[in-house]
């Protein structure tokens, strides 16, 4: 009978990311979720089991299904964070209504909208997911396999360690290496991006809540509590809000938190790891980041060199991710061609690591050799190095503005030429009068 009513709930609500439906003694009946990546629980882990135990962080009074079951009574809009059975905190706004079968409650309906917040990774449970470790950062750089003897060193220390890197570079990996080798392996790992939590949330997320602090708040931990012997990683610290930073930076040196609304200070035993990818000294000159809490987070100091500083390990990464697609996808790529190989010592990788691993994915798509080749390639790489390197051999530092235009114009008629079986079609494809691209050809001297 329950299971009726799913239907009526989606026509009420247009967009959610998850629905839960339970009888009326809390047992899950039935289980919807749209956003596996925000919230990994599949109907496997939920049906037929009591909502505590699913949501093993909420009690009788934090969680809305009970409260509705107890008093019949709708919760619209409830902002909530809890840890489910797998050991992820999933922040939420949930809307809780009683379902009702003439005068008599059968179950709870719980209708809920994700937000992208912090995920805890629990290492000592048989559901714990999968952590990168030192062996994954994959490189044959010097500076790399610098960074890799660092990690090495400061993994078992408890001083705090700032991570510095462009998007892409891989601080995240960085970030749980540090974990996985060292002495808190055993504990917990929580990962939250700070660029992603809204203003309003910050302090609550971090420090938790007593019940009754402001509207609709309820008593639940924040990840600092939930953190506590563990790791706590702060990406992104140069998106967090000025107000929050004081605290955080009292937190630490303190070892201590109070909730919001709370009196009572929580003792805590966490190593912070923290994120940024903008020179910290700049974020401080634009008033990003606090100066005192950047030398408190910076005790250890990384920074990830970005790929176009460390071309060694391009070919590398390349075969490395070539035979990561080979398995996934059940292919069989060699490597790429040498014109491939040209483009990519040739680009900026302004994405990085990240992106190469993109590029090599796409090309597996559109593969038809056992070789990657340029026609594999997104165009967008092909424009960037034909801006960027206007005239082979001549740095554009010693040309003047002008100059730059026509070599670039010189190139890209080239191009067409090389492309065209005539100088009519040229001139179809470059959108040119016959006679316009007859001065061209004689101003770059190309009809000789």
């Amino acid at each position: 009978m329950i299971r009726r009513y799913v239907e009526q709930i989606f026509n009420i609500f247009n967009y959610v990311d998850g629905v839960v439906v339970t009888d009326e003694n809390a047992i899950i009946q039935y289980y919807r979720n749209s956003r596996p990546d925000l919230n990994c629980l599949t109907e496997k882990d939920v049906i037929g089991k009591h909502v505590l135990d699913v949501y093993v962080s909420l009690d009788d009074e934090t969680s809305s299904i009970l409260r509705v079951l107890r008093t019949c009574r709708p919760i619209p809009n409830e902002q909530q964070v809890f840890t489910n059975c797998r050991g992820q905190v999933v922040c939420a706004t949930n809307t809780t209504l009683p379902i009702f079968d003439k005068d008599k409650l059968i179950g709870v309906v719980d209708v809920s909208s994700y937000e992208r917040q912090g995920i805890m990774l629990s290492m000592n449970d048989n559901n714990k997911s999968k952590l990168y470790t030192l062996d994954d950062i994959v490189t044959l750089s010097p500076n790399m396999l610098s960074l890799k003897n660092k990690i090495s060193k400061i993994s078992d220390t408890n001083s705090s360690v700032m991570i510095f890197g462009e998007t892409g570079t891989g601080k995240e990996l960085v970030a749980q290496s540090l974990f996985t080798c060292g002495n808190r392996k055993n504990k917990k790992f929580v990962s939250q991006n700070c660029a992603a939590i809204p203003s309003t949330l910050l302090e609550s997320i971090l420090f938790g809540t007593i019940k009754g602090s402001f509207t609709g708040s309820l008593s639940r931990p924040g990840l600092f509590e939930i953190a506590n012997g563990g790791v706590l990683f702060l990406d992104e610290i140069n998106s967090m809000e000025l107000s929050v930073q004081p605290k955080i930076l009292k937190a630490i040196e303190e070892k201590k938190i109070t909730r919001v609304g709370g009196e009572e200070p929580i003792d805590i035993d966490v190593k912070i790891i923290s994120a940024i990818n903008e020179d910290p000294i700049k974020c401080i000159k634009e008033n990003k980041l606090r100066e005192d809490l950047f030398y408190r987070l910076s005790v250890v100091y990384l920074n990830i060199p970005p790929l176009r500083e460390r071309l060694d390990d391009l070919t590398y990464l390349v075969k490395y991710f070539i035979n990561v697609f080979n398995k996934q996808m059940n292919k069989n790529i060699i490597d790429i061609d040498e014109e491939v190989e040209k483009i990519f010592k040739s680009y900026h990788w302004p994405g990085n690591v990240r992106e190469l691993k993109n590029i090599i994915e796409g090309a597996f798509n559109l593969a038809s050799s056992n070789l990657i080749q340029k026609k594999d390639l997104p165009s967008y790489i092909i424009e960037q190095i034909k801006m960027n390197n206007i005239l082979p051999g001549i740095s554009n530092k010693d040309l003047s503005l002008q100059e730059m235009v026509e070599k670039f114009e010189c190139s890209i008629i080239q191009d067409a030429i090389k492309n065209s079986s005539s100088y009519a079609e040229t001139a179809k494809k470059l959108k040119l009068s016959k006679q316009a691209l007859n001065y061209k050809l004689n101003k770059y001297s190309l009809n000789k």
